[in-house]
């Protein structure tokens, strides 16, 4: 889907209104590769504090893969009969070496040396230097939350469904997928793939408070 300059208002409004944590999906629709190869990129794209991409993408498209996260997820179909599956994962750990390499990246994808970059990176080092292990878990935890909302919101300008959860055993997901030894961990999944044709919860109104409750203007 292309969304047009003239239009491109209404249909992004018209696609947000569409798109509902889809609850029933038709395991025999699966997401085009082009489209995905679309989908994917938005998702490298995310924006992140500092720019540090504190995380790991985790897709599943194997089936048999899939047919063993119910169980871990509260029983929950989706997991299972979505198209694929992205565990979105903090990194176990931000490091001094982390960040020196990606100033590394940045350098050489700028064409810059060291030098412009030591300002930044010696921010980013205050900023971890005055934090504890935990709080920096917390952050990067928090930091994955920007990239779902970045996978639903994408996903649905394709017209493809999507259902954020949180009701899994993070725990488990990282036995079952060793994700510790892919050097990360499980904060939340987003199911994506497209509703099943007797998928109630698709004919429901969209229930929000309107935008006088939710926002303040000062």
């Amino acid at each position: 889907m292309t969304l047009q300059t003239s239009d491109s208002e209404q249909d992004v409004l018209s696609r947000l209104q569409w798109r509902y944590a889809t609850k029933k999906f038709d395991a025999s629709r699966k997401i085009d590769p082009s489209i995905w190869g679309h989908i994917e990129k938005a998702l490298v794209l995310t924006p992140s504090s500092f720019g540090l991409q504190p995380w790991k993408f985790v897709v599943i498209t194997d089936n048999a893969v899939k047919e063993k996260l119910p169980p871990l997820s509260w029983n929950q179909r989706q997991v299972a009969d979505c198209s694929h599956l992205v565990v979105i994962s903090r990194l176990l750990e931000m490091t001094a070496a982390y960040v020196a390499n990606y100033v590394d990246h940045v350098a050489k994808v700028r064409g810059l040396q060291q030098e412009a970059l030591s300002e930044y990176k010696g921010m980013v080092m205050k900023f971890l230097e005055s934090n504890s292990p935990e709080f920096l878990c917390e952050w990067m935890t928090r930091q994955c939350y920007i990239a779902l909302g970045n996978l639903m919101t994408t996903a649905s300008m394709y017209g493809v469904d999507n259902c954020p959860m949180e009701g899994f055993s993070r725990g488990a997901y990282d036995e079952l997928l060793d994700l510790p030894s892919r050097g990360c961990r499980a904060v939340v999944v987003c199911a994506l793939g497209y509703r099943a044709a007797d998928d109630r919860y698709s004919r429901l109104t969209k229930v929000r408070f309107p935008a006088s409750q939710l926002v303040i203007n000062i």
